[in-house]
Formats: structure tokens, sequence, C-alpha cells
């Protein structure tokens, strides 16, 4: 086989022309993959830098791997990056296998380099055979339509320019220009997934079809026109059931109901925030207002049939609590409360400032208490014969969750709630003709 004449573009999506990039950086194994991909884009005059992952998993092969890489580098006049891993210890830390271990960190730096360097973009020596193995991988994990479309040729920074040439294609492109390569031992090693399939099963389908490979990319890349068409009306119907929130993400389930596929709908939007499947089936059978969810970036809130999306870190915000044994003005991690009392002129009247209340100083006692509202609490909003849970009268007034959530209260010395801070006050509480001195608690921005 004569040396390729052109590499597909790198950068840009179909149907784009894509200019050249300034820099690259390129994932060097020492593998024929990513020796052939770098002798390439060398070739078609492309600016690239190589970096290479040493995991130390293989001993004396994983320092020889990356002497090779240093040596044919300092040969081809191309700047090298290396980084060294602890990855058994980082596996045995985040509880994952030793090969998710090694993507995780891989991609991870690979990212951070890509930004350090200025570099466009990372590309990845995956060919037609990697993409036949991770479609087949990801049937026997029970995937989705985007599993069996394989790996995308752009994903982000990361592009996989070999996705159109086989492993032969390669090795006879690297004999052909003389070039040698290192080969990971444990690739012929009978012992992973993957490794079974490229070495027990893939042989075996193609016994039964030559073309068995060829097939499978055939298919995957006549689905990539159905998904452009799923992803499409998918698009439509996010907008279709998207409703305002103040903090995070909103969305009707009435809406999400009607749609053609529930679950595939509501899989678009839960998976972007690390939800799984488990968790979607169960968002889609509840009743239960208030139902909660959480994944390790978002938690969703299930309440007045909209389910709510909000960052874990903006959920999960500590709350102050505070006592106030006087009048005077009080610091706390979200602001500041000014407490203060005199005494009344004329008539006195309720606030109509959100962020004042006008109390009866001669019901209520020091000290008081600014704390977020717990389960069980209980008050008489102003105006309202009788009592009512905190957690019903936010619900009623349609407060989005993470308000609720985040709620705070100020009580007095008996523990009795006389201020739902921004919302209303306690009946009980309340200012009136006979009032001879109003305690004024207002939340401030600043200190005058």
């Amino acid at each position: 086989m004569s040396k390729p004449a052109l590499l597909p573009p790198l950068l840009g999506r179909a149907g784009e022309r894509p200019g050249r990039p300034e820099r690259l950086l390129l994932a060097l194994s020492g593998g024929p993959d990513s020796v052939a991909l770098l002798r390439m884009m060398l070739d078609k005059g492309y600016n690239v830098e190589a970096a290479h992952c040493n995991f130390h998993l293989r001993g004396a092969e994983s320092d020889r791997d990356e002497m090779f890489c240093k040596n044919l580098c300092e040969k081809l006049g191309v700047k090298l990056h290396v980084v060294h891993f602890d990855t058994k210890e980082f596996a045995e830390l985040r509880g994952i296998s030793i090969e998710m271990a090694a993507r995780e960190l891989r991609y991870r730096w690979f990212t951070q380099l890509a930004h350090d360097t200025a570099a466009e973009g990372v590309c990845i020596a995956h060919h037609s055979d990697d993409q036949v193995e991770t479609i087949l991988l990801n049937m026997l994990r029970g995937t989705g339509l985007k599993g069996l479309l394989g790996m995308q040729r752009q994903n982000g920074i990361f592009i996989r320019p070999l996705l159109g040439m086989s492993r032969k294609d390669i090795l006879e492109y690297l004999d052909s220009i003389g070039q040698d390569y290192v080969t990971d031992s444990t690739n012929l090693e009978d012992d992973v997934q993957r490794n079974k399939l490229r070495l027990d099963v893939i042989p075996m389908l193609e016994k039964v079809t030559p073309a068995a490979k060829q097939n499978i990319l055939r298919m995957a890349d006549n689905l990539s026109d159905v998904d452009a068409i799923v992803e499409q009306s998918i698009e439509e119907a996010r907008k279709g059931c998207k409703v305002d929130c103040r903090s995070g993400k909103a969305y009707s389930m009435k809406q999400i109901m009607s749609y053609a596929s529930p679950r595939l709908l509501l899989w678009s939007i839960a998976s972007e925030q690390g939800f799984n499947r488990e968790q979607v089936s169960e968002m889609l059978s509840s009743k239960e207002g208030g139902r909660s969810w959480t994944s390790q970036q978002a938690v969703a809130v299930f309440s007045n049939e909209t389910l709510f999306i909000y960052e874990r870190s903006l959920w999960e915000q500590p709350l102050p609590t505070m006592r106030i044994p006087e009048t005077g003005l009080y610091g706390y991690s979200n602001g500041k409360i000014r407490v203060s009392i005199k005494e009344t002129v004329d008539s006195p009247q309720p606030s109509k400032e959100r962020s004042v209340a006008t109390l009866d100083a001669e019901s209520l006692a020091f000290p008081m208490t600014l704390r977020p509202i717990k389960e069980g609490d209980r008050f008489a909003p102003f105006g309202m014969k009788g009592s009512k849970l905190v957690s019903d009268y936010l619900k009623d007034k349609k407060v989005e969750p993470l308000e609720r959530h985040q709620q705070l209260v100020v009580t007095d010395a008996s523990g009795m709630i006389i201020w739902l801070v921004e919302r209303t006050i306690d009946e009980k509480a309340k200012v009136t003709e006979r009032t001879k001195k109003v305690i004024r608690i207002e939340i401030v921005k600043t200190v005058p």
C-alpha cells in the first residue's frame, strides 16, 4: 500500500469547510496507530505536538514505550509532552476499574494540556476496527441509538482522523515508509472485554459473514441519518416542554408525557446532568410532589407537575443559623440583617417591602434566631386564621423548589416563627392600632 495522499480535514463538522488549525496535539502511545497518524500529519504539514501518558501498569514495558516516543519525536523534530500517573492508586481511590481510571486520567490531562498549549484539538488514533469493537461493546451494555453510532469523528476538542482506515491499512502504511513502532503486550491477551471481541468474537463473526466489520460500520453510518432526525425532533420537543425557572432548568412533565417517546425525551434532558436510566424511569412514574433525585452534578425535584433541575453545588450550599440576642446589625453568610425597635407615633402599618418586617415588639421576646426552615415548621400566615405548615404555604404560593429549600425564617425566644424572610409575617406578631413599640427586621445588602 502506498502512503495516503490525504488525511480527512481536521476540525470542522460535516458540511463545513474547516480552516487549518495552528496547533494540534496528538495522543502518542508508541503503538502503530498513533505513530502512523503522527507521520501522516507531519507529511501533510500540520503543526503537531505529541502527548504521551505513562500509566505505569506494565513495568519495564511502560518505560520502553515512553523512551520510544521520546526517541521518535526527537528524530522527527516534534515537541513531546509526557505525564506519569499512578493509575492503580487513582482507581482504588475512585473505586473504578483500571481501564476507566486510565481513560479519565488521560482525557483530563489532554484537555488541560490543550488549554495550556493553545492547541485547537487533540487527535486520537482510533481506526475503523476500534469503531467496530466500540459498537459491539455498546450493544453488549444495552446501548441506545447513540451507542450504535460508535465514536464520532469529532467530539468537542477530540478528533479521530483515522476512523475511515482499518488496522490493516495502517500497518501497510507503516511498512511502506519503513516506520517501526512498539506493541502493547496486553493487546494480545484474552483477558478484557475489548480484547475478547478483537481476538475471539469478531473473527467468529467473520466466519459467519466475511463482511461483518464492513456491515457493522455501514449500519452505524445508516443510523447516523436516523439520529439526525431524532435529534431535531427532540430539540423541538425540549423547547416545547421547557418552562421558566429562576435558578435552574424546569420542564413540564405534562408536555414530556405527551411526546411520542417520553422516556427518550426525558433521557436526553436528564442524562446531560448525570442522571441514570433508573432515575429517569422513576421520574416518569413519580406522582409524589417534592420527590428528588441526585446525580454527581445536579439535583432534580418533581413539584407542581414540573421537573426542576438545579446544580448540586447550588442546592447544597450551606445556609445560615444565627442567634440575634438584641437589636443591632448582624452579618451572616448570605448578607446582613438589621434589627431595631422604635416607639410608634401614628397607627403602625405592616411593611410592604419584601426585605422588611414590622412586628409588635410587646408580643415578642429576644433572643431571636435566623435559621433555615425545618420539617414540620408551622406558622400563621399574615391575614389567615389558624396555622399552616411552612412547606404547604410555599407550595401553595408556587415557590420553586430551590427557593423553598433555602427559605429562611426568624423566630423569637419562644421558638415561634415571626417572619418567613422576604415573604410574610406571622399573624400573631403583626402590628395593630394598639402597638406601642415596633420591631423592624430588615435584610440589607451593604452596611450604610
